[in-house]
Order: structure tokens, then sequence, then C-alpha cells
């Protein structure tokens, strides 16, 4: 089980972009690497491919180290680490360890 989901809110901290926030696009789990939306763009130079289709340079977001990213917590709104947690009935769960609330 991943700490950091598609779909999660994460905030920097490390790196050009320390304390912007985010949501996942995408978890690379081979590489440890994840997209964030919005987060360590580069400059990519797009040919004209088709007659409607625009050429130039575009930003595209690159993937970015777990490492450097914390999951937002949605009840305290703060980045906070994650730890586990096993239910009676056998269910893993994420915890915040700040505010100590499960997160979906």
């Amino acid at each position: 089980m991943n700490k950091i989901r598609k779909g999660d809110i994460v905030q920097v901290t490390k790196g050009k972009d320390k304390g912007k926030k985010g949501k996942v696009i995408q978890v690379l789990s081979a590489t440890k690497r994840a997209l964030v939306e919005g987060i360590n763009l580069a400059k990519k130079h797009k040919r004209q491919t088709r007659q409607d289709q625009q050429g130039g340079i575009v930003s595209i977001e690159m993937p970015i180290a777990v490492s450097n990213i914390m999951l937002v917590c949605k009840n305290c709104n703060k980045p906070s680490r994650i730890g586990f947690v096993v239910s009676k009935d056998g269910i893993k769960s994420r915890l915040c360890r700040v505010c100590k609330e499960a997160i979906q």
C-alpha cells in the first residue's frame, strides 16, 4: 500500500516549487516518483502535426520524487506524515500523524 495515491492533495517540501500544493495525477511506483498538477514544470517544444493543431513551446509536468512531497490532510489542512493502522476487521488504512484521523 502506497502512502501517496492518485487524487491526493500534496505539498512540495523541497526544490524550486517548495510550499506549493497540487493534486497527484499519476504515481510511478517503479521509479518512486509522482506527477503533480502544476508542479515541476518543464518547457517542451511541440511541432504542429495536424492542420488544426498549434505548435510552439508548452509547459508540461515532470515527475517529482515521492520523498519530496507530503500529503495534506483533509481534516487538519496541514501537510503530514502518513502512518498505517490495521482495524479489527483486518483492513489496513492510512492515518494522519498530526490529527490521528483516518485518510480516505
